[in-house]
């Protein structure tokens, strides 16, 4: 009975509206456990915000929890069977971790206090963020209600390129960091989409690596569970968006990058080749040629749309030339 006393005054219940708008005005970061009401809330995290809370204290840091079909403000995340925790501060969102990922919530509610923090005592802006999976979700849900007539369209102000984390990073639960970090790092995400790869897919998309002795192992990899895919643009910096793309990534060898680039992608997620958790294109030409194969009805009106891998623009079939380096390997 003691326990379930600590845990009700440990995460506020909000049930109405007034207390969603109540709860997201109080001073500090607001944590959300949102949950259906047919699984309940998330118990394994409890013991993490209780040790947080006595870190922390509790001026800043707050913990609620809110069942999805009890608030209209969460309709979006209605029927979703992972969990999710929202990150409110000033009434905003600041951040999103999807799965029970002890380490990832821990290492966020860190990062957003100390924002937090800054904020109250220097001033400045909140990053306020969109939930990018949400977005997404919507778009698709929108253009298949209008009967999917028109082709999606990504503006012409825009160059894009593919991110691909790899079923390594996936399978480990790192998807949501990685993404933090993308988007920490000043990148767009249009499209984030989760898909397990079919062997003919990844057989074409890795063909000008079909003579190699790692090209069995890298299909049978990319093959062997989900992958999340993304399709990214940049607004700020000069720096072109494939270039800056690869350059988070690292150089591709793991090992490699922990001695090169500590800070990069690779270095922080991945193990060995192949599997070095990120992919990316090597250039803008590539970039189309792979979004053309993986995202078909996409046009990138300011890029020429490439034919998919494999087929030349006139139609006729053929190899793609590409010269092909070690360092810029998947």
């Amino acid at each position: 009975m003691g326990s379930k006393k600590k845990e009700t005054a440990l995460q506020v219940n909000i049930s109405t509206q007034e207390l969603w708008e109540e709860m997201l005005s109080s001073k500090g970061v607001t944590v959300v456990d949102v949950y259906q009401g047919w699984c309940g809330p998330c118990r394994p995290v409890v013991s993490l915000f209780q040790k947080m809370r006595i870190e922390v204290g509790l001026d800043l840091l707050h913990f609620a929890l809110a069942e999805a079909d009890s608030l209209d403000v969460l309709e979006k995340y209605r029927g979703r069977c992972e969990p999710t925790f929202l990150f409110y501060a000033g009434g905003e969102l600041v951040a999103v971790v999807r799965g029970a990922n002890a380490p990832l919530l821990q290492k966020t509610i860190l990062d957003q206090l100390e924002a937090e923090k800054k904020l109250l005592t220097e001033g400045g802006e909140r990053k306020v963020i969109k939930d990018e999976a949400l977005s997404d979700e919507e778009e698709r849900l929108s253009h298949e209600k209008d009967g999917g007539e028109d082709e999606d369209v990504v503006s012409s102000e825009k160059s894009c390129t593919l991110a691909i984390i790899k079923p390594d990073a996936v399978v480990h639960g790192k998807t949501d960091e990685i993404i933090m970090k993308i988007q920490e790092a000043g990148f767009d995400i249009l499209t984030n989409e989760e898909r397990t790869m079919t062997e003919a897919e990844m057989r074409l998309f890795y063909q000008h690596r079909a003579g190699e002795e790692a090209y069995e192992k890298l299909v049978h990899h990319m093959c062997s569970g989900p992958s999340r895919l993304l399709i990214l643009t940049r607004t700020e910096g000069t720096e072109d968006v494939v270039t800056a793309w690869r350059t988070l990534m690292g150089p591709c060898d793991p090992n490699v990058a922990r001695m090169k680039q500590p800070d990069s992608l690779r270095a922080q997620y991945g193990t060995e080749m192949p599997f070095n958790a990120v992919h990316g294109s090597r250039d803008g030409e590539d970039a189309s040629r792979e979004l053309a194969l993986l995202f078909p009805s996409f046009k990138f009106p300011d890029q020429v749309q490439e034919a998919p891998l494999g087929q030349e623009a006139g139609g006729a079939v053929g190899p793609t030339q590409v010269v092909h380096c070690p360092e810029d390997s998947d």
